[in-house]
């Protein structure tokens, strides 16, 4: 279960101060599947990033119940002087994952080769994604953070990705940002729309079209 309370965040531009979340609040329960539909910058992305821990609101907070990851392909928290194998040996600690297999997992799966045991420092943005997702997969989460607009690697990889993240479905739920409605509806359920820094929830995908659409 994620609680957001009284989420506020507001960023300065040369405009002045563009508020994208604005005093939010909502509750997404265990074992359903959420979409938040979304313009481009209407802070979806950013919304994701709060819930997960990756960054802080100016106002508010979330409560987190159960193991929540962090974004899917989201490579920001990475110790760039450490190797890819030592990242996710860092990363299995913290959660109390058998080392090895997530070692094992990651590196099979992020195919990066001898980059592996190199510093994170050396990679690409596209590997560095790579990593991420496949160190997502190496972990059990009770709920799966995803951002649509990652897309990693070529459309092969990309397909690999899709079903390694089907095969968690089955067994956890998925909160899920897109600008996309055909991807909202294939993984999700239910669906709010985020605009203007307000959250509005819907009981139906069908409702929150009519939203977004307008």
């Amino acid at each position: 279960m994620i609680e957001l309370r009284r989420i506020t965040k507001s960023y300065k531009t040369e405009k002045g101060i563009n508020v994208v979340l604005d005093d939010v609040s909502a509750i997404f329960p265990k074992g359903e599947n959420f979409g938040i539909l979304g313009r481009n910058g209407a802070g979806k992305s950013t919304l994701l990033r709060i819930i997960s821990g990756v960054e802080m609101p100016d106002y508010g907070e979330v409560v987190r119940k159960g193991r929540i990851s962090w974004p899917l392909g989201f490579s920001g928290g990475f110790n760039g002087s450490l190797s890819g194998e030592e990242n996710c040996r860092f990363v299995a600690r913290i959660y109390g994952e058998d080392i090895d297999r997530v070692v094992e997992f990651a590196t099979e799966f992020s195919e990066l080769g001898q980059y592996f045991h190199m510093p994170i420092r050396t990679y690409s943005s596209g590997m560095k994604a790579r990593l991420a997702f496949g160190l997502s997969m190496a972990i059990d989460f009770n709920i799966y953070l995803v951002d649509e607009v990652t897309a990693v690697g070529d459309k092969r990889f990309q397909e690999k990705c899709r079903l390694a993240f089907e095969e968690r479905q089955a067994r956890s739920s998925v909160l899920m940002v897109s600008h996309n409605l055909k991807t909202i509806t294939q993984y999700c359920k239910r669906a709010a729309v985020l605009d203007q820094g307000k959250l509005t929830f819907y009981d139906s995908i069908k409702e929150a079209r009519l939203h977004y659409d307008a």
